[in-house]
């Protein structure tokens, strides 16, 4: 093995091969200890030849992860060496063992300047590579007016590097974007397809960056038009040539750049609409090379002010992009088609079949965008197919999306139910397949349904009895079950018709005392689904009395006994019930008056806020009458026995004002997760909640509907007359006033109710308020009185803030609304409540 004279060794092959041949890490270390050690007493020698060695086995070194940071200044001294091969060396070690925050680059901006003005051009492009790669802020003022004279530079191989090194200061120093955009105009005139290709990448970042320069690049739109279709239109050209398609990369560039110009602006849309169809009509797509092409041309197509037709031809593409035999392109496909869904949804219905085989996928990642999809897809039309698609899905998907799913299909059953038996069927089966990832919400409405639809209950509650009597693992399913039997038990031991040739079992008592039993003995038996029995049981006994059947004293004795099991039970709402219940049993009038059939409770339309991977659902009823129920954002809330898991919860506000907001909590459309019993149980309870209910009970009380235009409730006559509220001007722009008015609630110590009122100059249609508030705070919006605000009209908007004493309340209002046909989206922050206005009286 050959050795230096220092005892390193002699070149850069004889290192490599005494490190591969070490049998331990450990011998690799000594190895390298001693070679580093060998190449700083090198260093010491002024031998140009030694140190060209030395830089390139100290490159190897660093490469392996161990610290070369000695070098630094050596591989300065083989950038002043007039070999090219020393300049070229020096130049890579710069790249590597420097980068933009070490104060050594400092040294480095002399060197790149005498380079970038060197007689050999490839010394000059290695200046320019390695510009491009470390410069800094400082560096790039100093050298930009280097970059700019290379840019007109008449060698094509300068031009192409100069342009990449523009990108690279436009980026660090956004303010220096005028001095290149004359001469990023010339390099959009280039023949040459390299120095193209630089110059459209220049130009696509500088629109970006800047929109003012986007406006001057609208004027060429033509030029870059005739560039592509002088790409499309070429024959074969062999230097150029990717897969049968002529220079991809080009083309792919071009359309990213014609896509920005494109964006709002008619006329130049209208300059791009030929060409585009032309490469999404000719381009080859049996190769990947075209399907990127085609991409590309369909993204661009959704973006700019395109027509119908041509829009309908991109999502047709994606439509053929769903049958590819690759899961990549599938995945694009669908995830694209669920961004312009709401754009042209008859145009993405043709693909609905195809859409739906992709439920069947093997990669999970296709099944997720499928789902999604599939449910923006729902309508009145195919709510039949959809359901029984999403069901047949239901029954074999992956635990991940059975929440979303339950959610979404007895939604889309609220919204397009061609009838109530339908939408009871649907509701009934989602119980039955998917019973433990019910949300609480969606079983609650289910529930108000039955109430409200009495010439189905006896179908229900015969239907739940059988499922219910097979399976007793589907949580949802049996509090669905115990609830409706419980209410109703009068009308299913009455018997009655099923309809449609069904026929029905006939039900005694004892069947129902028998199957109350068997839950409670049940394994998959809780403390909530405890607590539904005995209410239920104890529903059944009154119901008993008043049918005055044969065995009725039989089976009260057995539900006495059934709750006298129970009075010494560990759990103290359990136990509670069962003496509460017990003692009832020897008060005639009062058992009677107690556990009579409940009135039903008033409809609510469900709005679902983000259910699963950001996408909106819910129903979209508008009728000021309907009392709404705001469902929160957590999506990864657990079904009601507690061990299922679902998609991971989001962010509202990262939607809102973008990620890398952390310091505040989302509350537009999200409200805290209530208990399993807050919206169940309270069926069986008519009376107001106690003033002591828990902090995770709603703020809001949703069975009182916003006021129309005051936020001061109307005070009883015995009431002294309270002062006048002030109003806080909050946003005042485009014409559109928005004032809040605070009002503490004297029961509620830290609740903060605020009603917002919306003043238009002129005629604003389709407002969005939304608000995010500190984590520490919670807030919960009800929805807007009318989105569409008249002339000199006022809509409200209340909303409820649950604040720590004394804090402070701040808002991060974004509003968003269309005026005069054109959409107005702006953000404002507001603190100009009084700061003691949540102190503790």
């Amino acid at each position: 093995m050959a050795f230096t004279l220092s005892g390193g060794h002699y070149n850069l092959k004889s290192l490599i091969k005494a490190i591969r041949s070490c049998k331990t890490l450990a011998d690799e270390r000594l190895v390298i200890s001693k070679e580093s050690a060998a190449i700083r007493t090198s260093f010491k020698e002024e031998d140009s030849f030694a140190r060209h060695n030395n830089i390139a086995k100290l490159l190897y070194i660093h490469i392996l992860g161990y610290p070369a940071h000695f070098g630094q200044i050596e591989c300065l001294k083989l950038v002043a060496s007039p070999r090219f091969s020393d300049k070229r060396l020096g130049f890579l070690g710069i790249m590597l063992l420097l980068d933009e925050n070490q104060e050594v680059l400092t040294l480095v901006t002399n060197s790149l300047k005498n380079d970038m003005n060197h007689s050999n051009m490839y010394a000059v492009g290695l200046a320019l590579c390695t510009f491009a790669n470390i410069s800094s802020e400082e560096m790039s003022r100093d050298l930009s007016n280097e970059i700019q004279k290379l840019l007109g530079s008449s060698n094509t191989y300068i031009r192409k590097k100069a342009a990449l090194c523009a990108l690279r200061i436009i980026r660090r120093v956004p303010d220096l974007i005028d001095h290149f955009s004359l001469k990023t105009k010339a390099l959009l005139q280039d023949r040459n397809h390299g120095v193209l290709l630089a110059g459209v990448t220049l130009a696509t970042e500088m629109c970006e960056l800047d929109e003012s320069v986007c406006a001057e690049f609208r004027k060429g739109t033509g030029l870059l038009v005739k560039h592509l279709k002088n790409l499309v239109s070429t024959g074969f050209s062999p230097e150029h040539d990717v897969g049968g398609i002529t220079d991809p990369f080009l083309q792919v560039k071009l359309l990213r750049l014609l896509r920005l110009l494109g964006r709002g602006d008619a006329q130049a849309s209208e300059t791009m609409n030929d060409i585009l169809a032309q490469v999404a009509t000719n381009t080859d797509s049996s190769k990947n090379v075209g399907n990127s092409i085609l991409y590309e041309t369909v993204l661009t197509v959704l973006e700019i002010e395109a027509d119908s037709g041509l829009r309908v031809m991109a999502i047709n593409i994606l439509g053929k992009f769903l049958t590819n035999r690759d899961n990549n392109i599938r995945y694009v496909a669908l995830n694209t088609l669920n961004k312009v869904v709401s754009m042209d949804t008859n145009a993405v219905q043709r693909h609905r079949n195809t859409i739906l085989d992709c439920l069947r996928d093997g990669d999970i990642s296709i099944r997720r965008r499928a789902l999604e999809l599939s449910y923006a897809l729902v309508n009145e039309s195919n709510i039949r197919v959809m359901t029984r698609e999403l069901l047949s899905f239901l029954e074999v998907a992956d635990n991940e999306f059975k929440l979303g799913m339950t959610t979404q299909i007895s939604l889309g059953a609220e919204r397009f139910a061609p009838n109530k038996r339908w939408q009871i069927d649907t509701v009934l089966r989602v119980l039955t397949l998917a019973g433990n990832y019910v949300r609480e919400e969606i079983l609650a409405s289910f529930i108000r349904l039955v109430c409200h639809t009495p010439e189905l209950q006896f179908y229900t509650a015969q239907r739940l009895y059988s499922a219910l009597s097979s399976d007793l693992s589907q949580e949802s399913l049996t509090l669905a079950a115990v609830w409706v039997i419980g209410e109703f038990a009068d009308v299913l031991l009455q018997g009655g018709s099923m309809g449609e040739g069904e026929e029905a079992k006939q039900v005694s008592d004892s069947d129902i005392v028998d199957l109350f039993e068997l839950v409670l003995n049940s394994p998959y038996a809780n403390t909530l689904t405890r607590q539904f029995v005995l209410v239920s049981a104890s529903k059944v006994s009154a119901r008993l009395t008043e049918l005055s059947t044969p065995t009725q004293s039989t089976q009260q004795d057995r539900i006495a006994v059934m709750l006298a099991g129970f009075s010494s039970n560990l759990e103290l709402e359990i136990q509670q019930r069962a003496v509460e219940f017990a003692s009832l049993f020897s008060r005639g009038d009062v058992k009677a008056g107690v556990l009579e059939r409940m009135p039903p409770p008033e409809i609510r339309a469900t709005i679902m806020g983000t259910v699963s991977e950001r996408k909106p659902v819910g129903s979209t009823r508008t009728d000021k009458d309907t009392i709404v129920d705001l469902i929160g954002d957590d999506t990864s809330a657990p079904a009601v026995n507690g061990n299922s898991s679902g998609p991971s919860t989001q962010d509202l506000l990262a939607d809102i004002f973008g990620s890398s907001s952390t310091e505040e909590t989302p509350a537009a459309s999200s409200a805290p997760s209530r208990s399993a019993n807050a919206d169940i149980m309270s069926l069986f309870n008519t009376s107001a909640a106690p003033a002591s209910s828990s902090t995770s009970a709603s703020l809001f009380d949703m069975t009182t509907p916003p006021p129309a235009t005051s936020s001061t409730p109307a005070a009883p006559a015995s009431a002294p007359v309270k002062p006048q509220l002030q109003s806080y001007p909050a946003y005042d722009k485009n014409g559109l006033k928005i004032t809040l008015t605070p009002r503490v609630s004297p029961t509620q110590p830290g609740v903060v109710q605020i009603l917002a009122k919306f003043t238009a100059a002129e005629q604003v249609e389709s407002v969005n308020f939304q608000v995010a508030v500190p984590k520490t705070q919670q807030l919960q919006m009800q929805a807007m009185s009318n989105t569409d605000i008249a002339a000199g009209a006022t809509e409200t908007q209340q909303m409820r803030i649950l604040a720590p004493a004394g804090a402070q309340i701040r808002l991060r209002m974004r509003i968003g609304f269309t005026k005069g046909g054109q959409s107005v989206s702006d953000q404002q922050d507001f603190s100009g409540f009084p700061a003691d206005l949540t102190a503790a009286k």
